[in-house]
């Protein structure tokens, strides 16, 4: 009589269930992948490009929650499909490649937002506009742009280095080390209050907004569960507080008696549409106002940050701004700014290394070509920023370097014509940033005043790794020490 343990069974059981786990996953994952294959469009001879569609269902979307550092170009090239929440992407790097997408707008793509930016921000912001109701938003796009004009700049320019100067004078006095990152965000949004949209707080005010600014921006990306306290509800309940704030301000701009002069950024846009027979609606104009604080806040933010970690990690660049100032006035105009090439390289590389924004979405409007494949209608299109600008080839020195000089006038010449897209931290095309020179000024007199006024050390034995979603910074908010520049650590 044979006998067999009962554990010897249990085993057995547990190893054919294990085995019809793996089959049952490995046959779904084909079935899977065959059915984005026959997704091509069929009326195009060319293939869909190389990549993985993941797991059913979940794709890669994992790999892209957790941040896995996964080079796909390396092995699939500057296109590739991959799946991600719940969608087909196309994930594209490249110059040309980002060209063809960013000045394709209206007409191959249009821009993607998730379903909870387009109700937290509204459908008729221009940030979330599409087709013709964008085409129409670009008429108020082109008013905006004029409140970030070189005449206006001009005129914001001794506000914003008043601010930087303050904060960062706080910044120094702070008895222990601070997170910059955060300290960054006080800073642009302080900015974006006092000199663009002319608002006279007093400090608790002041805190309240900006939690409340930072409430709506943090569930821009949620789910789309308008329940209680979900990211969602949450982020609706900071515009409308914000929203409500914003119109008093406005009705007290709209009642003063004297209109002449734009003392900032919100007046400007209210008297320029005003002149040009187009008074918006209150309702535009606080859908303005929030934009406009998105044009100086967190990517200017994220920007700052990178800006004192990139030259913690390169003193030299440090010595070079300092010897570049030895005859600098301290008030700073548009002028004198630009006349500091070697500060201007400085800030056109951090951007170019950690751009705030990795990248973004766009949606097929039609079946097109790109690079050899096609790029189906209706499937998303996810172009890297950051990667475009870590393998252009177009830079002399090894792009994953941090090398100011690349911008130097005697390298000018390489980065020009067709391949203009190597570099495009502030995007290109209908959708460019606006603010993108108000940012550059920002970053600019940061650099001026840290580099003159403070010393700074690095808080942590070892500088901290960087997040990605959805803005670029440091996962530890990086920790500094600050101090007066006579100051010794």
């Amino acid at each position: 009589m044979n006998y067999r343990p009962a554990n010897f069974s249990v085993l057995k059981s547990a190893l054919t269930a294990l085995l019809a786990l793996g089959l049952l996953l490995t046959v779904s994952r084909h079935l899977w992948t065959l059915r984005w294959t026959l997704s091509r469009d069929r009326g195009s001879a060319l293939p869909l490009p190389k990549g993985s569609m993941g797991w059913p269902f979940f794709g890669e979307t994992l790999h892209w929650l957790v941040q896995v550092k996964y080079k796909r170009e390396h092995k699939y090239g500057h296109v590739f499909k991959t799946h991600l929440l719940g969608k087909p992407v196309i994930r594209v790097t490249g110059a040309e490649n980002i060209r063809k997408i960013l000045l394709g707008e209206h007409s191959l793509v249009s821009t993607q937002w998730p379903q909870s930016t387009q109700i937290i921000l509204g459908s008729g912001t221009l940030l979330n506009s599409i087709g013709e109701l964008h085409r129409q938003r670009r008429k108020v796009r082109s008013i905006l742009a004029r409140a970030f004009s070189r005449a206006a700049l001009e005129s914001y320019l001794p506000g914003i280095q008043k601010v930087v100067s303050w904060e960062l004078r706080g910044w120094c006095r702070e008895p222990g080390s601070i997170a910059v990152y955060s300290s960054a965000k006080t800073l642009t949004f302080r900015v974006a209050a006092r000199v663009l949209l002319g608002l006279s707080l007093e400090e608790k005010q002041f805190k309240d907004l900006a939690k409340t600014f930072e409430q709506l921006v943090e569930n821009l990306f949620s789910l789309p569960l308008n329940i209680p306290f979900s990211g969602l509800r949450k982020g609706i309940k900071a515009r409308d507080m914000l929203h409500e704030y914003m119109e008093k301000a406005i009705m007290e701009k709209l009642q003063r008696k004297n209109s002449e002069g734009h003392s900032d950024a919100l007046d400007f846009l209210i008297n320029s549409a005003k002149e040009h027979g187009k008074e918006f609606t209150m309702q535009e104009l606080k859908e303005s106002a929030i934009e406009l604080i998105f044009a100086a806040f967190f990517t200017t933010a994220s920007a700052s940050t990178s800006l004192i970690l990139l030259l913690l990690k390169h003193p030299s660049a440090i010595e070079k701004i300092r010897q570049e100032l030895c005859h600098c006035q301290p008030e700073m105009n548009l002028d004198k700014l630009s006349r500091l090439r070697y500060l201007d390289c400085v800030i056109k590389e951090v951007l170019r290394v950690l751009p705030p924004v990795s990248g973004g979405y766009r949606t097929a409007l039609q079946t097109f070509e790109l690079d050899g494949y096609q790029i189906p209608k209706g499937w998303s299109v996810m172009y890297s920023i950051r990667d475009t600008h870590e393998t252009a080839a177009v830079y002399q020195s090894p792009p994953e370097s941090f090398d100011p000089d690349r911008f130097g006038s005697a390298r000018q010449e390489d980065g020009k014509g067709a391949g203009r897209f190597h570099y495009i931290p502030f995007g290109g095309g209908v959708r460019s940033c606006i603010g993108q020179e108000l940012a550059k000024a920002i970053l600019k007199l940061l650099a001026i005043e840290l580099v003159s006024t403070a010393r700074w050390e690095l808080a942590t034995p070892s500088f901290p790794e960087m997040q990605t979603v959805p803005i670029v910074h440091p996962v530890d908010g990086l920790q500094c020490w600050l101090g007066e520049s006579n100051q010794l650590f």
